[in-house]
């Protein structure tokens, strides 16, 4: 993962009032971890969002990513929870274990913006599963409106921080060569105030999926449109691949 491209986990805090309240994946999550024995492992698990919950189902988990002040939040939040929370990096894992259900949700499959990245990453997670243990993530569908989103200021969505409605625009240019959208997005607080954060997302399309996964060790499962187990159509707006480590 590259190291310039965290503008948007900064600040644990927003982070937490934008995303917590985000919840469609974790019914689907909780089903799989319902079927495992042994100890779960949450790859880019920010502040906890999908970890602290199955946790307290009664699932020991390791919670990873690469950003300390995102590890930092989390710690805060789940005190008393059989969590271990590590700072590493998800292309070179070193774990010391091997776990039967692995995840990456929150589209961070994305994060990694090179084939070689790629690569490592499901090297990394393939290294780190039992005998036909499951790998399920998720990545945003590449399809039209995505891919030709304005590269002018669009409003996206509101929320409320303290008290305060806050306005959230985008502005996104898709680079086709790379496969890798630049999206800022502005935070238009109350009193004129702005905040702006840019990230980059690659995006990878089913077919360089299915191949991609085959030659790192998977098989896929299933694939689905949404967190409801919905076909994966033209209309999608994500894919959520579940796979197993090849025997």
């Amino acid at each position: 993962m590259e190291l310039d491209n965290f503008q948007e986990y900064e600040d644990p805090i927003l982070y937490d009032t934008e995303n917590e309240s985000y919840l469609s994946d974790l019914v689907f999550l909780k089903k799989w971890a319902a079927k495992t024995e042994g100890t779960l492992i949450d790859l880019a698990c920010g502040t906890g969002r999908a970890t602290i919950p199955l946790a307290q189902d009664g699932h020991q988990l390791i919670g990873v990513d690469i950003h300390q002040q995102m590890l930092h939040q989390a710690k805060k939040k789940a005190v008393n929870l059989p969590i271990t929370w590590v700072e590493q990096d998800c292309t070179t894992l070193d774990l010391k274990l091997q776990s039967p259900f692995i995840y990456m949700v929150g589209n961070s499959f994305q994060h990694f913006l090179t084939n070689e990245a790629q690569n490592m990453l499901l090297q990394s997670v393939n290294h780190h599963l039992d005998k036909n243990g499951v790998f399920i993530f998720n990545a945003r569908f590449p399809n039209s409106e995505e891919l030709l989103s304005s590269s002018t200021e669009e409003y996206w969505k509101s929320y409320i921080d303290n008290g305060e409605k806050v306005d959230v625009y985008t502005i996104s240019e898709y680079d086709a060569l790379l496969q890798i959208q630049h999206n800022v997005t502005i935070r238009k607080y109350p009193h004129g105030k702005e905040l702006h954060t840019s990230i980059r997302l690659r995006y990878v399309f089913p077919k360089e999926m299915e191949r991609l996964l085959a030659e790192n060790g998977f098989e896929i499962l299933r694939v689905y449109g949404d967190w409801k187990e919905g076909p994966l159509t033209n209309e999608s707006m994500e894919m959520i691949y579940v796979c197993r480590k090849k025997k």
